[in-house]
């Protein structure tokens, strides 16, 4: 019987798992954190998308409640600069674009009239990409507007750690000096601390960040890699003051060697450059990331190291990772909280009460992986499809091999503009045609059917698409002028230059 969880290490993954576990199965499990101060936390993950709204509902959190506490700003979605070529700029937003058929999607009627001349951008025809292009936000109850949030790492962790110890879980103090096994299964039975304190436990949690104690070092679960995909293996972190009002989305620009991040807080912005380290070294990167961020830094730029791919078994034993213990997608979708959330959520689902069965674990482990995989195939595309030659990290990227399920995607786009959302797939067709599009794959056919429609009728279709949208926009708020009356931040809060 599962009767005791163990959570080992805190930061983001430890304190999600815990305020998830405490608030919905907290009266019939005993939730232990083993967390210990003298060890950092990556911490600068502090972009996110729309399910992240869903999972607060479950935990019955209150946004502007934790709004203030991280000092969060809303998100429309994510300008990506220079990654088709370069001065070309596209905005992947969370919006529905257009209206679709049973038949056919939106993309392919823009793409019948932009043949005839009649299109305006993709992008007019979706609200959140417009409000997003003209800094405004609103939401309330009846909102439909679509939106995810920026917000403090640190800030959002303790937060969390507040709810779950009001939910009953113990947090230990300490770092892990051993971890016992049962000598016969292999399950893990208990974890030494440097203290002298043994913490036993049923099923434990590894949320110990790229080291996994537990699934790695402990139960030597084993790595898939995919470098040869994804590249970048570092990243260059600093956090700035705010020099003009927070927009609503985040900024992706691709540089010579990978890309640059830059998150609008209310009382900072978060800057990153994720580079690959065969082509350029950490102080060239930590010196080039300086010379291009606005307003001054508040903090030293840290490096930090990682290597994109996923465990072998995610749930290994009587042991189940989460967060960066799990695997690793660089975050240029930001989705390395939701993934902590799914992973969560998941095993909540699955929990194994009576006990831990190897059906139960496989089967885990298989939507992990799919899910993963699919992500995995969306970042891909990213650095697939681009025009750049002009450094050879880029020609790479460009030439290289792709998985065989993200070339068919590209195929059967490029040919007939048909893309979809595979079962389970967290990324909409949306998703897929913004960022194929927007990164220069124009598709050299489309459906049939959006020829059936008439001229006329598809130019006054789409003119009173783009009018609806315009007014809809019209009538929002600036995203500064709704973040303060909506939830101004807790944190003391720098003035703008």
């Amino acid at each position: 019987m599962i009767k005791k969880v163990v959570i080992a290490g805190g930061g983001t993954a430890g304190w999600i798992t815990a305020a998830a576990l405490s608030r919905q199965m907290g009266e019939i499990l005993e939730i232990v954190l083993i967390e210990s101060d003298e060890i950092g936390t990556v911490g600068v993950g502090e972009a996110s998308i729309p399910p992240m709204r869903t999972f607060h509902k479950l935990l019955k959190i209150d946004e502007q409640e934790f709004m203030r506490a991280t000092s969060a700003t809303f998100k429309l979605g994510i300008s990506f600069e220079n990654w088709g070529e370069i001065g070309q700029k596209y905005i992947h937003s969370f919006g529905k674009t257009g209206r679709e058929t049973w038949l056919a999607d939106f993309h392919h009627f823009w793409l019948c009239a932009k043949e005839k001349g009649m299109a305006e951008e993709f992008g007019d025809y979706c609200f959140e990409h417009v409000a997003a292009r003209a800094n405004k936000f609103a939401t309330g109850p009846d909102a439909s507007i679509n939106y995810a949030y920026h917000l403090d790492a640190g800030r959002y962790a303790a937060f969390l750690r507040r709810l779950s110890e009001e939910k009953g879980v113990k947090r230990i103090e300490g770092k892990i000096a051993r971890v016992n096994q049962n000598r016969t299964t292999g399950f893990i039975e208990s974890i030494d601390l440097e203290s002298g304190v043994s913490v036993g436990g049923d099923l434990f949690i590894d949320c110990t960040g790229f080291r996994g104690v537990l699934i790695e070092q402990t139960l030597h679960t084993g790595y898939e890699d995919w470098t040869h995909w994804l590249p970048c293996d570092s990243a260059a972190a600093v956090q700035t003051t705010s020099v003009r009002p927070a927009v609503p989305y985040t900024r992706s620009i691709s540089r010579d060697y990978g890309w640059q991040w830059q998150i609008p807080l209310q009382h900072r912005v978060g800057n990153g450059l994720v580079y690959c380290s065969r082509y350029l070294n950490d102080d060239k990167a930590k010196e080039f990331l300086l010379q291009n961020i606005d307003g001054e830094p508040v903090s030293q730029p840290r490096v930090i190291k990682f290597r994109t791919g996923r465990r072998r078994k995610i749930w290994n034993k009587n042991c189940v990772a989460i967060g960066l213990s799990s695997g690793f997608l660089e975050p240029l979708e930001s989705t390395s909280i939701h993934l902590i959330m799914m992973g969560i959520t998941r095993l909540m689902q699955m929990f194994p009460f009576s006990g831990i069965g190897e059906s139960i674990v496989a089967h885990y482990n298989q939507v992990a992986y799919d899910e993963l995989e699919k992500i995995r195939d969306f970042i891909i595309l990213h650095y697939k499809a681009t025009s750049r030659e002009d450094t050879p990290f880029w020609r790479f990227c460009k030439d290289m091999e792709v998985p065989d399920s993200l070339r068919q995607r590209l195929e059967i786009f490029a040919g007939d503009a048909q893309a979809y959302q595979a079962g389970g797939e967290l990324f909409r067709v949306d998703s897929w045609v913004q960022v194929m599009m927007g990164q220069g794959i124009m598709p050299t056919s489309y459906h049939p059917f959006a020829r059936l429609m008439p001229d006329a009728q598809l130019r006054d279709f789409l003119r009173q698409l783009k009018a609806q949208v315009a007014q809809m926009v019209d009538k929002l708020p600036e995203h500064e002028t709704f973040l303060k009356s909506y939830c101004p931040s807790d944190v003391g809060k720098v003035s703008h230059v």
